[in-house]
């Protein structure tokens, strides 16, 4: 018998190996192989008797590192898909959807927990050998009854110190406990708080889905504060009904304690979390039990949409339109689009949410590949917001802040009110300027400026990520006068602590939530009322319902009226919507203020008058007129080096190959290669390609045509060099 193993190398093929006699395995089993020098750990992705390779060069399997498939053949067939539509290598593919200790063979089950029981003796003991020690009565109390793990005792507030004392007098021990998988939870499952009624665009969007049990996409365009979450938790209480999972996808850490508070008010059903955040270890356990079937709800970001499920139910992926589920380097996956086609295999249905749709999805819609569901109206009694555009030409501003819009914000808080402010630009100020010469603390690796980071007294480029001490002196004329150039979030934070000093303010960026669980702790922070004044990112942009907001102010967006980049348009009026979407979100009304040195702006004035929905119908004729995506599809060869000649060099190679097939390609593009946007990053020269057809399956041909040959370019060996399908970020 003959294996072919996915193995996780940067090569577009899979191998072939002998199966020793008396070992068996099957597909999607890990094996151990030989490879080159050392061994690795693959996947088996097909057994079979014939090898188009001469059998007495092939190396024979090592070990068989599991009984049992690992993953599904419906995930198996999900990973192969995304290699051949990404052109990626599918050993790459399968190393980044499982989970690391699963690639550094480990086995396939729950770490087993440590658990405090009684001793023969602390079973004998009585009350009155712990009248001196009521610690020690209340653990020996919780003991009496069963073996407790040591979670569960720390959730009763016992601390490890009173178990060691009981160990010390021998009267309990630590011993290891398996843990088991909770699969009788659709046995329990009821709702653990009444849920509210439904208006009728709601109950419309529910009854359509959950009607259909087989495969469908969904949009759902909700505007801001239109309840597309209780749409959600309906949905999905519909399928924990028949005992079947949910997994749902959110584009930001910050937003899944959030989600998952809110689900778990709802629900009584195991509730497991996947982002970035997680250890190897929990990020397999969480794997397990949605392989297993006992994670009745999962909720991550991007890389969640690999999680395997026992009994699929429904997918949902939530704010669709954001760009961060597009993978960017490596495996340039889009999560979105792994979830259709994950749907679409698991014969289940996916919705996705957003009062901001990408204009592929809302085109999808219109063309009827999706089926389209509207929510206009807010829930509730919360109106729509007021918006308002600032001229602030001629204004002198405060770090940002026009007189109007500080005097506004007087009004609210002194209403019992909170503020919000928007700036998407972290640090002290955008640049480090000399007042005397004009020089600009430029990066030496990037055609960047440095941000001025006051609270660290460094100067960091957000691009490379490099650090320098602030200079005392200006390096070109000697001048001592440096200042910011720009407004950033720590200069606006400092300022406000100056003209509001009887309020409480809180800046939520990168910078400030480092530390893991802080972020938690602001937000909490804010429901609270602790804090009046609100400061942020984008971070803050999208998906947080804060009640008490009546007043947004969106200080600074001109810069993406100006960008080279044909989509700046459309991720402005998201962001835009997004933004002014957190005022006005309950029963209080809401204003919205948008300051701009561009007030006339076609963009700002369509999106203030018009809204979101108008912009983007608008904006999908203006893309069919230019033939831009999705009216057209694209693949982008980017190439970096540390001399510019080297990637601009690979990249006509490149092109050459393609051109040889401009009579089979006739409706094929090629565009460059060109510099990037920014030309040179983190030391090196950065060059692109792009390839635009009319439909996927010509640049899918062209590529399979030609990969292999591109491959074979020596000079592609002296640059790093990456495809990306269906780019979304051309910087």
């Amino acid at each position: 018998m003959i294996c072919t193993i996915a193995l996780p190398v940067p090569l577009r093929r899979s191998f072939d190996y002998l199966l020793p006699e008396g070992l068996q395995t099957q597909v999607g089993c890990r094996v151990k192989v030989p490879f080159r020098s050392g061994d690795k750990i693959g996947l088996v992705i097909d057994v079979k008797t014939t090898s188009e390779f001469d059998l007495n060069k092939l190396k024979a399997v090592n070990e068989i590192l599991d009984d049992a498939p690992i993953i599904t053949p419906q995930l198996l067939q999900l990973f192969q898909w995304a290699s051949a539509y990404y052109h990626h290598p599918i050993g790459d593919v399968i190393a980044q959807a499982i989970p690391t200790l699963l690639k550094q063979g480990e086995p396939d089950s729950l770490k087993p927990l440590s658990a405090w029981q009684l001793t023969a003796a602390g079973q004998d003991a009585t009350q009155q050998d712990f009248s001196r020690s009521p610690k020690q009565l209340a653990a020996w109390a919780l003991l009496k009854g069963k073996p407790l793990t040591s979670a569960e005792l720390t959730t009763a507030d016992v601390t490890s110190a009173t178990l060691n004392a009981l160990a010390k007098k021998n009267l309990a021990e630590k011993i290891p406990q398996q843990p088991q998988y909770q699969n009788n939870w659709p046995e329990q499952f009821s709702l653990q708080q009444q849920k509210p009624e439904l208006n009728t665009e709601q109950a419309i969007a529910v009854a359509a889905i959950s009607n259909k049990e087989a495969f469908g996409c969904y949009l759902l365009e909700g505007v801001t504060g239109s309840g597309k979450t209780e749409v959600y938790l309906n949905l999905i209480e519909h399928v924990l009904e028949q005992g079947k999972q949910a997994l749902v996808l959110v584009p930001e850490i910050g937003l899944t304690p959030q989600t998952v508070s809110r689900f778990k008010a709802r629900f009584n059903v195991p509730i497991f979390m996947v982002h970035s955040e997680l250890t190897d270890r929990e990020r397999l356990d969480t794997w397990l039990h949605g392989r297993a079937g006992s994670a009745a709800i999962v909720i991550g970001t991007r890389s969640a949409i690999f999680t395997p499920m026992l009994k699929p139910g429904i997918i949902i992926i939530d704010e669709e339109h954001d760009t961060s589920f597009k993978q960017q380097d490596f495996f340039r996956y889009h999560a979105r689009d792994l979830a259709v086609m994950r749907a679409m295999r698991e014969k289940i249905p996916i919705v996705l949410g957003s009062a901001t749709p990408s204009l592929e999805s809302l085109n999808n819609a219109l063309s009827n590949k999706y089926h389209h569901l509207s929510l206009k109206e807010r829930a509730g009694n919360a109106q729509h917001a007021r918006h308002y555009l600032q001229d602030i030409k001629n204004v002198r501003l405060n770090s940002g802040l026009s007189p109007q819009l500080i005097e506004l914000m007087h009004k609210h808080l002194k209403q019992g009110n909170q503020v919000m402010l928007f700036l998407n630009r972290r640090g002290y100020a955008p640049a480090l300027l000399c007042h005397e010469c004009g020089w600009l603390a430029k990066c030496q690796r990037c055609d960047a400026f440095y941000t001025w980071h006051q609270s660290d007294n460094a100067m960091i480029c957000h691009h490379c990520n490099s650090h320098r001490p602030v200079p005392h002196q200006c390096e070109d004329c000697g001048s001592t006068q440096l200042l910011g150039a720009g407004v950033g979030t720590e200069q606006l934070e400092e300022t406000l602590a100056e003209v509001f000093s009887q309020y409480k303010a809180v800046r939520i960026d990168r910078d400030s939530t480092r530390r893991k669980g802080s972020l938690e702790n602001y937000l909490d922070g804010i429901q609270s009322g602790e804090y009046q004044i609100l400061i942020g990112t984008q971070m803050l942009a999208k998906g947080h319902h804060f009640p008490d907001v009546t007043l947004v102010g969106i200080l600074d967006v001109d810069s993406s009226l100006f960008s080279s980049d044909f989509r700046a348009a459309e991720k402005l009026a998201q962001l835009f919507t997004q933004v002014a979407g957190r005022a006005g979100r309950a029963s209080k009304p809401g204003q919205v203020v948008l300051q701009s040195h561009h007030p006339d702006h076609y963009l700002l004035q369509d999106l203030v008058n018009n809204g979101y929905q108008d912009f983007a119908r608008s904006a999908l004729s203006e893309r069919q007129d230019a033939l831009l995506p999705p009216f057209s599809f694209q693949a982008l060869f980017r190439a970096e080096a540390t001399y510019a000649n080297m990637p601009e060099t690979f990249l006509q190679q490149v092109k050459q190959i393609f051109s040889g097939y401009t009579e089979q390609y006739k409706q094929i593009e090629l565009i460059g290669p060109m510099p990037a946007i920014m030309e040179r990053r983190a030391g090196k020269y950065r060059f692109q390609l792009l390839i635009q057809a009319p439909n996927r399956a010509l640049i899918a041909g062209l590529l399979s045509s030609c990969m292999e040959q591109v491959e074979k370019l020596k000079s592609g060996i002296k640059v790093r060099w990456s495809l990306d399908i269906d780019p979304t970020d051309f910087i």
